[in-house]
């Protein structure tokens, strides 16, 4: 990664049409943009879902014009971006290791006390550790547990962020539409009751 590049989080919000992803990755693609990370999920809001994908670029400016193309498609209701200091945001990440080797380091107690981390699973083949963290907590516990042990698999989440707004700024976007709809349709109504 370049110095002189700054993560960015794009927060899209679109209903869970076929095609959305694809039209949203080829912004990215004709931008010459890199998708570090990508996660989808329902939003707070019924019916709309939320994509959440992040991005190295060196300004703002560059943002802007991503944002401003992907909002420009029919499918999607609204794109933001955000820097970290915007959001909490965490991702998770599963750890694979073998049974016999964990039982070797003996320590697992440290561990789990150092990374915070949860034991999802534990049999005579395997056990899998779930951490949830920034991406350099993610990171740290797997280089941990690679040179100390050994990790038969490893994967890590996309980010998942909320802005630390008081509600999601799609509602804002929707009440004015509502309140514009609502205003509209009271002339219209008033005209036929004369």
């Amino acid at each position: 990664m370049d110095g002189n590049k700054k993560l960015y989080t794009i927060t899209i919000f679109s209903e869970n049409t076929v095609g959305v992803l694809n039209q949203i990755t080829t912004i990215f693609t004709r931008r010459q943009l890199n998708i570090e990370t990508l996660s989808v999920s329902p939003s707070a809001i019924r019916g709309i879902h939320k994509f959440t994908i992040t991005t190295f670029s060196e300004d703002d400016e560059v943002m802007k014009k991503l944002v401003r193309l992907i909002d420009k498609r029919v499918d999607i209701l609204k794109a933001y971006f955000n820097t970290d200091e915007d959001l909490v945001h965490q991702e998770l990440a599963l750890y694979k290791l073998s049974t016999d080797k964990v039982m070797e380091h003996g320590s697992i107690e440290y561990l789990v006390r150092k990374y915070n981390i949860r034991i999802l699973e534990v049999n005579k083949d395997c056990v899998v550790f779930l951490k949830a963290g920034h991406y350099e907590e993610t990171q740290n516990l797997f280089e941990e547990l690679a040179d100390s042990i050994g990790v038969l698999q490893f994967v890590r989440s996309g980010r998942i962020a909320i802005t630390k707004s008081k509600v999601e700024r799609l509602s804002d976007m929707l009440a004015k539409w509502e309140q514009q709809r609502n205003g509209i349709a009271q002339p219209e109504s008033a005209v036929q009751n004369q």
